[in-house]
């Protein structure tokens, strides 16, 4: 079953909040254990989201860049 046009806007959108969520993280100068725990989890999102075949025209790069982000406690 192939995705629609809403359903791949959907899974783009919640790709779109873990790139936000990762790029947010990664700014602030001190990192808790939490921190690199949620960036850990939304670049493994990132990963299976970038292996699914139903993309058209949507713009991959920030996924791709925010996909290689790590980040290790600070505090």
């Amino acid at each position: 079953m192939s995705e629609t046009v809403e359903q791949i806007a959907k899974h783009y959108s919640a790709a779109m909040d873990s790139v936000n969520l990762i790029n947010q993280i990664n700014a602030k100068p001190t990192k808790t254990q939490e921190d690199v725990a949620t960036v850990d989890r939304n670049t493994a999102h990132l990963k299976i989201m970038l292996n699914k075949t139903f993309w058209t025209t949507e713009n991959l790069s920030p996924l791709e860049v925010a996909a290689l982000i790590t980040v290790a406690a600070t505090v």
